[in-house]
């Protein structure tokens, strides 16, 4: 089986809709695929309903957290979305997300950097408007090559120079409310340096002790030694470990199954949820 947990849709921003996306994981030979947009839910739908045959849908949502002032995003899988104690924290985090991307926009301005609200707006549709879509204004007025380049301290990463915070869950909220949803809860890309400053192990042993279920290992913005150094972490702290994408469609340079989450971890994850089940494609 290829199983790949962390994919985005145009719901936050990927560049794919949801259909767009479950068809595109089929198609790079998938067997299983979870879509976990930004505190969001709403591409759930649309995926299930356009489900090809053969392909397992996991449903999920990256949650955007923070702890003593650095931001991480916890992959919540298998919940029920209906539960009104977690459905409220998705949608405080979704609305501080026009009014923060304004105000990197703002900052932008203020460095000189030709960049307009309505220009954001456009490219990100419908979809919950992130870091992403602005990246995307700066490829489009020249000024970086890829989304990617848009994540240093000169621009948008956590210590940039036009960052602005959001409203973030507390983690250990996070794992109280997604387990009372009957979900699981997987730390993504926890030491992904390049993107800013990363929670220290400590902290993250403490997120085990208070339920965290396992943290994501194969990814792209972890090299072999970082990856090997979580392993062992994971082992000591009694952690499941996964592998994904982290697909965005074009944003980003990766592929749809380029990392995989092994079958008995996947099967582990499906035994600990109770708040909903994967779905299986019946040639939506």
């Amino acid at each position: 089986m290829r199983i790949d947990l962390h994919t985005h849709s145009t719901a936050s921003d990927g560049t794919d809709t949801p259909a767009e996306l479950v068809r595109g994981a089929a198609a790079a030979g998938l067997d299983v695929v979870a879509l976990t947009d930004h505190d969001t839910v709403g591409g759930h739908a649309e995926a299930r309903a356009a489900l090809p045959a053969g392909l397992t849908l996991v449903t999920g949502a990256e949650l955007s957290c923070r702890i003593d002032g650095v931001s991480l995003h916890m992959l919540a899988y298998l919940f029920d979305p209906e539960e009104p104690e977690l459905a409220r924290e998705r949608e405080l985090v979704r609305d501080d997300r026009v009014p923060r991307a304004q105000g990197m926009v703002a900052k932008l301005r203020e460095l000189g950097v030709p960049v307009t609200w309505e220009q954001v707006a456009r490219i990100a549709g419908d979809g919950a408007v992130g870091r992403p879509h602005i990246a995307t204004a700066l490829v489009d007025l020249g000024l970086i090559e890829t989304v990617s380049d848009a994540f240093t301290s000169e621009w948008l990463a956590n210590d940039g120079r036009a960052y602005v915070e959001k409203h973030e869950l507390d983690p250990f909220d996070a794992i109280r409310l997604v387990k009372a949803a009957g979900g699981v809860t997987v730390f993504a890309h926890p030491l992904a340096v390049k993107r800013g400053s990363c929670v220290p192990e400590s902290a993250i042993a403490e997120l085990a002790a208070a339920g965290l279920d396992g943290i994501e290992v194969d990814h792209m913005d972890h090299d072999a030694p970082t990856r090997a150094r979580l392993r062992g972490l994971a082992a000591d702290l009694g952690l499941l470990t996964t592998g994904s994408s982290d697909y965005h469609g074009s944003r980003k340079t990766c592929r749809l199954g380029e990392y995989t989450t092994d079958p008995e971890i996947y099967g582990e994850i499906v035994r600990r949820a109770t708040g909903a089940f994967p779905v299986p494609g019946t040639g939506g």
